[in-house]
């Protein structure tokens, strides 16, 4: 019987999983798969490592169903699956670590609680996150769980990067920007050093272009500045999320438009961004397909704010030696792609548009100053990662 470990990322409408085998030269992918559509039309596909289908499942009047109700589905058809695997730990995307939590660490009750705390400073993905880990332990009490964060890549920003203009004693109660997306960009960096140590070791903007979206600037691999903050909410435009706003709408929305604080957050993190300036849809191969207008119009001021933003983090970087594209917009959209980095001309970016159009690993041409990736990311696996070696470090503490 094989030992092996599961990842787990859980999103606002969607489960990524992953299953590895731990063997000596670390974790290696088995199986994996992805439960889409929660909360409007729920579809589940798990495949194994050669790409063949293992199941695929749609439950057509599945509006209804909780993140914990279709993870039930998974873990029952994985206790009669997977006989053959020893499963020894479960590790988890947590999306938001505080200030207390910044390295991958064990999860108890205390811990469990503490996280709670955190669910209004993410309110699309910590419930989630959290939902996850209590019904794994629900299934499998003794089951070591790990909590792999995504805050901590941005740990290393310099303070005046992560702090805010508010007065001290809120940035001492932990008001400050912590920078998310952190497990995609500690992926990204650790495949750069695999593929282009020169460039790793240079000034390098990841941007991570997905219904979430955020950049990181990088310098040797550790993370310089980040566009979102103190939640994930700020910096780009995204799916339905605002990205950057000046807190005065905020204000005005709840004393002059008489807005309750719920309504204000429900606005700002589900009805903006893509769907809310289009009124179509958050979804970018939609808003491409449109010939209604507002789609261009929403496309157009996602480009505009995504350059905008790298435009500050070359700043931040004080120059630019490489980009790279990553996420499902990032790594599938060559339009905008092409659309930001021709706003980026400027800095030195110039595209082989060939190799663009087709998502090549270097879509930058030849004569470009900036040099210009497409790397996959790839969550599950630096969360594998960082189970395995909790998993080993309790290992070798027994006698």
């Amino acid at each position: 019987m094989s030992r092996a470990i599961i990842s787990i990322n859980s999103g606002s409408s969607s489960i990524k999983f992953g299953l590895y085998t731990l063997e000596e030269s670390g974790p290696r992918h088995a199986a994996g798969g992805k439960l889409e559509g929660i909360g409007s039309d729920p579809r589940l596909t798990i495949e194994n490592d050669a790409g063949a289908t293992l199941l695929q499942r749609h439950w057509e009047q599945g509006a209804s169903l909780t993140h914990e109700q279709l993870l039930r589905e998974i873990l029952a058809w994985a206790d009669s699956h997977l006989e053959t695997y020893e499963i020894v730990a479960a590790g988890h995307r947590v999306v938001h670590g505080g200030r207390e939590f910044w390295k991958p660490v064990p999860i108890d009750g205390g811990l469990l609680a503490e996280l709670d705390s955190f669910c209004s400073l993410a309110p699309l993905h910590q419930p989630h996150n959290l939902a996850a880990i209590r019904e794994i332990a629900r299934h499998s009490p003794d089951l070591l769980q790990v909590a792999c964060f995504d805050t901590a890549f941005h740990h290393a920003m310099p303070d005046v990067a992560a702090a805010m203009a508010l007065p001290r004693r809120l940035t001492e109660r932990g008001f400050r920007r912590y920078g998310f997306h952190g497990l995609s960009y500690e992926y990204i960096a650790r495949q750069l050093r695999a593929l282009d140590p020169e460039l790793a070791g240079g000034r390098v903007i990841a941007a991570h272009l997905g219904n979430g979206a955020s950049m990181c600037a990088m310098r040797d691999g550790q993370s310089v500045d980040t566009t979102m903050g103190f939640t994930a909410l700020d910096g780009l435009m995204m799916g339905t999320r605002t990205g950057s706003l000046d807190p005065g709408v905020v204000v005005h929305l709840q004393l002059q438009e008489g807005m309750s604080a719920s309504e204000v957050e429900t606005l700002l993190y589900k009805q903006s961004g893509l769907l809310g300036v289009s009124g179509i849809s958050n979804d970018m191969r939609t808003l491409h397909e449109s010939k209604d207008p507002r789609a261009d119009e929403a496309i157009a001021l996602f480009v505009w704010r995504a350059a905008r933003h790298a435009g500050a983090l070359i700043a931040a970087l004080q120059g630019l030696d490489g980009m790279v594209f990553t996420a499902g917009i990032g790594e599938n959209d060559p339009l905008i792609r092409a659309a930001i980095c021709a706003r980026l001309g400027w800095a030195g970016v110039m595209l082989d548009e060939e190799a663009n159009q087709a998502n090549a690993p270097v879509i930058s041409a030849p004569e470009s100053r900036i040099k210009v990736r497409v790397i996959a990311t790839d969550e599950e696996r630096m969360i594998a990662l960082h189970t395995h070696a909790i998993y080993q470090s309790q290992q070798g503490a027994e006698p």
